[in-house]
């Protein structure tokens, strides 16, 4: 479709352009923070565009790698911020899709042993998936302490109290090459104010690899199976009629290559139009798969469109 629009390759859209891709278009996928929040704080005129992409009929879901809390807390997070029209279902994180793979695709037979925040716990037990009971002594060692038996699985996830026990343990635990070792992400770090970062999951995943000498299997973005999840809950997606809007070309845009989507990449996040047109100009082919196909300052740069659609069909 980006081809048809004549324009591909990390060039700024507006206007006509941009009315022309809603148009076209029939479901839409959202990352979450830096492209419809930051922090507890709404991007302004978020709201309007996705409670108008809904109200128009359109197929709006979110994509997060954020594996710290539930589902239903990111809905009471869409509807306190103004996206009165999200549902449950339309909201898909990678604590969410870890839950469905290892109830439905490996079905896991015994315990996970869980790397992760209380959020990712939850979607586990929701899933009907038997957690490891953390139940250490304050000073316990990996000398010393117990391990459970009949673990399955072990899963990473974003985790700031993480210990040396926890990694410690995890490492005996993958040991076993029956035990399956996933990852609900791989990012590398995120953005805080004041020019600060917080290390990712795929920095925990990174050091859990090096200790067991294996390599985490990603559920997550830039991963097809949350686009897997997505189709078998919404029935005939097809991938060129969906748009990956996202902030981080080696998370959102790389996901929409892999999965076949048209990809945006909105400017109010981490990644920069530089840094995409330097991915573009590559000698790497590689590279050529973080390229997003449309580049917008925010996507309040849809609300425009909007109303010259609706001045169309008054």
């Amino acid at each position: 479709m980006a081809g048809a629009f004549g324009f591909k390759g990390c060039q700024k859209i507006r206007g006509a352009q941009i009315r022309g891709l809603l148009e076209a278009k029939d479901f839409f996928l959202f990352d979450c923070d830096g492209v419809i929040w930051h922090g507890e704080n709404a991007i302004t005129g978020a709201a309007k565009v996705v409670n108008a992409l809904i109200r128009r009929g359109k197929n709006v879901v979110f994509v997060t790698n954020n594996s710290t809390r539930p589902r239903e807390n990111y809905v009471n997070k869409f509807t306190r911020l103004g996206f009165t029209d999200v549902m449950l279902d339309q909201i898909f994180s990678s604590s969410y899709c870890s839950a469905l793979y290892l109830r439905d695709v490996v079905k896991v037979r015994g315990q996970v042993f869980v790397i992760g925040c209380e959020g990712l716990r939850m979607e586990l037990l929701e899933a009907g998936i038997p957690c490891v009971e953390e139940t250490d002594d304050p000073d316990a060692t990996i000398y010393n302490c117990a391990l459970a038996p009949d673990v399955k699985a072990v899963l990473v996830g974003h985790d700031d109290k993480l210990t040396f026990l926890k990694l410690a343990k995890a490492s005996c635990y993958l040991r076993d090459p029956e035990c399956l070792f996933l990852a609900t992400d791989n990012d590398p770090w995120h953005p805080l104010s004041g020019g600060r970062i917080l290390p990712g999951s795929g920095s925990l995943t990174a050091a859990l690899e090096v200790a067991s000498g294996r390599k985490a299997t990603v559920i997550g973005k830039p991963s097809c199976f949350m686009f897997e999840c997505i189709s078998s809950q919404f029935r005939g997606v097809d991938p060129a009629q969906c748009l990956m809007v996202g902030d981080r070309l080696e998370t959102d845009m790389l996901f929409g290559s892999n999965c076949g989507l048209d990809t945006m990449l909105t400017l109010t996040g981490v990644s920069q139009i530089e840094e995409a047109q330097e991915y573009r100009n590559s000698d790497l082919t590689t590279n050529h798969s973080y390229v997003p196909d449309y580049v917008v300052d925010t996507i309040a740069d849809f609300l425009p469109a909007f109303e010259d659609m609706e001045e169309q069909n008054d």
